[in-house]
């Protein structure tokens, strides 16, 4: 099943995608809200909105972010992405040893039909193309070998990096503040799990990943070149904590599926990073696209404040 959130008369409803139409599921909860109330809840919804008439012709919706998650955290689990961006194909035993993540900010997701504002400041505006796994039940502490169970969907996930602050701030020694912090774009869909479950391919899935920027192929990867499975990150992820309906579990960049890479490999021939009206358009297999634009900055207020110890500007 294909679950959408979408326009109707102002207000955000959720659908189910049939073919090259959009269903209302009739339901006023949300996505998250739905998940939460169970597979077999959403199944009978998505069986009675598939015998409705379409809504609308999913090409002409205008598609919010599926849901909006408690928590995102983002896996680094394609490691020849690593080697790419850092032009180091020897890394520490600790990345064979645990899968790396941060905590992404689930305040700053989006949908596929929002523009994508650069940061503040930021002159070197990038896009990562990903997948993200969605958690279906709760689990705490979990083992890797029973931790897939509790993934209910998949998504395009789309990390926006502002490059340049990220390299600055890393000069902190941690994780990454505002550098990752603009917005991320999750859509078109949530797929459910049994649809991927043919296309199993060593540690994730015969996917085919591919990016373009205004036109030109930048990208053309797969998803079955993950090194860490989604099992494995959801079990690392619950480790000591819990996992809840509805958090979001982003693969890591596709190698070569962001505009650092090609910074690195390209040296002087490289393309340029992202300016506003650029147009990105990602692509998985069974997922769908997003056709995403970028936006300009808001602006950049000083760090400090301007006013002295007496009150006085």
């Amino acid at each position: 099943m294909k679950w959408v959130t979408f326009e109707k008369n102002g207000n955000a409803r959720v659908g189910i995608v049939q073919g090259d139409a959009i269903h209302d599921c009739g339901d006023e909860r949300t996505l998250l809200e739905l998940l939460r109330a169970g597979p077999e809840t959403m199944a009978s919804l998505a069986d009675a909105a598939g015998q409705s008439a379409p809504t609308i012709a999913f090409d002409k919706a205008t598609l919010h972010a599926p849901l909006d998650p408690p928590s995102v955290r983002d896996f680094l689990c394609f490691l020849d992405h690593y080697r790419n961006a850092t032009l180091n194909p020897d890394l520490a035993p600790i990345w064979q040893d645990q899968p790396a993540f941060y905590f992404s900010n689930p305040h700053a997701t989006i949908g596929p039909s929002t523009p994508a504002p650069i940061s503040p400041g930021c002159n070197m505006f990038d896009f990562e193309l990903e997948v993200g796994c969605v958690i279906g039940t709760d689990g705490a502490n979990l083992h890797p070998d029973e931790a897939e169970a509790h993934i209910a969907a998949y998504t395009i996930f789309c990390d926006w990096s502002a490059r340049d602050l990220q390299l600055a701030e890393m000069q902190f020694g941690l994780g990454p503040t505002k550098g990752k912090d603009g917005v991320t774009t999750l859509g078109p869909a949530l797929v459910t799990a049994d649809e991927l479950a043919a296309r199993r391919s060593g540690k994730g899935f015969d996917l085919r990943m591919r990016a373009w920027v205004n036109g030109d192929l930048v990208t053309d990867g797969s998803l079955a070149q993950l090194d860490w499975s989604f099992a494995e990150m959801v079990a690392h992820a619950s480790r000591g904590t819990e996992v809840r309906v509805g958090d979001v579990i982003g693969s890591g960049t596709v190698p070569m599926g962001c505009l650092l890479e090609h910074a690195m490999a390209d040296g002087e021939d490289f393309r340029g990073w992202l300016v506003a009206g650029d147009r990105v358009r990602l692509e998985v297999d069974l997922l769908g696209s997003l056709d995403l634009v970028v936006a300009e900055p808001p602006p950049l207020h000083p760090a400090r404040s301007t006013t002295d110890d007496q009150g006085t500007h």
